[in-house]
């Protein structure tokens, strides 16, 4: 019998026949060798079907304990592909470990974000899925399969769509707590922000702009300062300015206490309550009555990029919540938004208007194409499987690989079969 079950958004409603909820990886391994065709299911956060297994099962891993453990001496730390990010984190946080970065929203699993290209934002700060060492998978059989950074399949499996089997644990590395400062700037001016963008985005360990194409000015520029403890007690950074790039400085002392957002303006805290843009205590986002794009573009077209959009901010406006504007790393995983290149993140969070907002993402696209644009895999896009093949140089292989590990596409569904088209590989 068909159940009902949407993701976060109800934008997608999932048609696989049956959802399971195994408490132990034992029954994760009996359910995937028993079941003809399964997906992992995350926290549902994706915005597209690249979880959904139409006809088949999804299992989701959120029973399984967190079950977080630190190697200290390796400094890495393995945890259950359940396990949301903020969860971890606090742990993390607890023990005196750090990861090198985190989402914006700490309630996405583990295994779920890494799968699909989540990221934070900063220069050198890589995608999620960069600091994963080791993946523990249920693969076709039923069979439990460690693969770690002593095989090159990892680049692949690191950042998979779910696409080699059940990722039941991951190892990612970790380091020394640290404290961040974030400080919030209100109304820079679009023109004064782009003729400093390299600046403006190397001015702090992470750096977002969040605001909307159609409008003059960028609501809000975020910095978020990395602070290390010098001794007993903390090096501050750089007396706050209260002014930056045209931008006042906001102080949010006034919110109220049960505020969504994790601004706490000017006070060090720990990272893990200021690097994620939200409290894993509140609702996320738009909670959920939105829709979402993001675009990596390569960082040395970041300006034209842009501009590039702000000529559509009239048409894009109506239909926008806000966009955020972050950067990233290069990286090797195979199927990276910013495989082998320095990245702009163009992400939007759409009003809930499927209708006018797929019909401008074609357009998007197509102002975008000259830069080169990658999806960001669990969100909306309209490229078909030729601009895919383009974008993403290793697909081939990540295909190739795929059919290696599930010769007969038990962990395939309708999104994988798109991207696979082109190739001719699957």
């Amino acid at each position: 019998m068909s159940m009902e079950l949407t993701n976060w958004a109800g934008n997608v409603g999932y048609r696989a026949e049956s959802v399971h909820h195994p408490a132990s990886v034992a029954e994760v391994q009996e359910l995937v060798a028993r079941l003809p065709r399964v997906r992992a299911l995350g926290t549902r956060h994706s915005f597209n079907t690249v979880a959904d297994c139409p006809g088949g099962a999804l299992i989701s891993l959120s029973e399984l304990a967190p079950d977080i453990v630190v190697d200290a001496d390796e400094m890495t730390v393995s945890v259950t592909g359940g396990t949301r990010y903020g969860i971890l984190a606090a742990e993390l946080e607890s023990q005196g470990y750090a990861l090198h970065n985190t989402g914006s929203l700490p309630h996405i699993s583990v295994a779920g974000a890494t799968a699909t290209g989540t990221h934070g934002s900063g220069d050198r700060n890589g995608v999620l899925a960069t600091a994963v060492a080791a993946v523990e998978l249920v693969t076709p059989d039923g069979s439990l399969v460690t693969v770690d950074r002593s095989s090159p399949d990892l680049k692949a499996l690191a950042l998979g769509l779910g696409a080699f089997g059940v990722i039941t644990r991951l190892v990612l590395d970790v380091q020394p707590t640290y404290l961040v400062r974030q400080d919030v700037y209100r109304d820079a001016s679009w023109d004064t922000v782009l003729d400093a963008f390299d600046e403006v985005m190397a001015s702090a360990y992470s750096v977002s702009l969040i605001g909307d194409f159609g409008s003059p000015v960028i609501r809000e520029l975020w910095q978020k300062v990395r602070v290390e403890s010098a001794g007993d007690g903390i090096e501050l950074p750089e007396p706050v300015l209260q002014s930056l790039y045209g931008g006042t400085w906001y102080d949010d002392a006034d919110e109220p206490a049960d505020h969504h957002l994790n601004v706490r303006a000017g006070i060090p805290g720990p990272w893990s309550e200021r690097l994620p843009h939200f409290r894993l205590d509140a609702q996320p986002s738009a909670g959920g009555d939105e829709l979402q794009t993001e675009y990596f573009v390569d960082r040395r077209y970041a300006v034209g990029a842009l501009e590039a959009l702000r000529s559509l901010g009239h048409r894009i406006s109506p239909h926008l919540h806000a966009t955020e504007i972050r950067t990233v790393a290069a990286d090797d995983l195979w199927l990276s938004p910013a495989y082998e290149r320095d990245s702009l993140c163009i992400g939007f969070t759409w009003r809930k208007h499927p209708t006018q907002v797929m019909a401008l993402l074609s357009d998007i696209e197509a102002a975008l194409a000259p830069y080169e644009p990658r999806p960001h895999w669990g969100k909306l896009f309209v490229f078909d499987d030729v601009d895919l093949s383009r974008r993403f140089p290793r697909l081939p292989e990540f295909l190739e690989l795929m059919t290696t590990y599930d010769p007969t596409g038990k962990f395939s569904n309708a999104f994988i079969d798109r991207i696979a088209r082109h190739s001719g590989s699957h």
